[in-house]
């Protein structure tokens, strides 16, 4: 899929491939990268001149999904790239039979909610997603929980 950004071609792309460019990014903009799967299956990536300029994810949990991993260079940010990454992993979501995904933020509650999430207590999250290392380890508790119903 090709839509425009800053006026310049971006392509949103299966993650496969750019796995190296995914973790500078994602380390970079201080998120986890120790527990990032191994296939990237459900994660794409939003490419501009050749750079990944934005990555996304979704784990699998049974008939949840937890959003992970979304992040856009500081460089093309207020582009609409987040958007169109986040419209793209919810379409495939809703495809693959997903009823809700849900996440885990401490910098972006304002952005998620202005996207349809609402902030959720942690009990209220389903077992299957509650065992993810996400939730088990890697995010503090004081992180703010959202849920968007597909």
């Amino acid at each position: 899929m090709v839509v425009a950004a800053n006026s310049k071609k971006m392509i949103i792309d299966q993650a496969q491939t750019y796995r190296d460019k995914i973790l500078e990014l994602l380390i970079a903009e201080k998120l986890p990268v120790a527990d990032l799967p191994e296939t990237l299956d459900n994660f794409i990536v939003a490419i501009q001149d050749g750079n990944v300029v934005g990555v996304g994810g979704v784990e699998v949990y049974g008939k949840y999904g937890l959003l992970r991993s979304m992040a856009v260079h500081p460089e093309h940010r207020n582009a609409g790239i987040a958007g169109k990454l986040l419209s793209r992993l919810d379409s495939v979501s809703k495809k693959n039979g997903l009823s809700a995904l849900y996440l885990l933020t401490e910098t972006a509650p304002a952005y998620f909610e202005r996207k349809k999430y609402h902030q959720i207590m942690r009990k209220e999250v389903p077992a299957e997603v509650q065992g993810s290392t996400e939730f088990s380890h890697i995010c503090p508790v004081s992180a703010i929980v959202m849920k968007k119903e597909l």
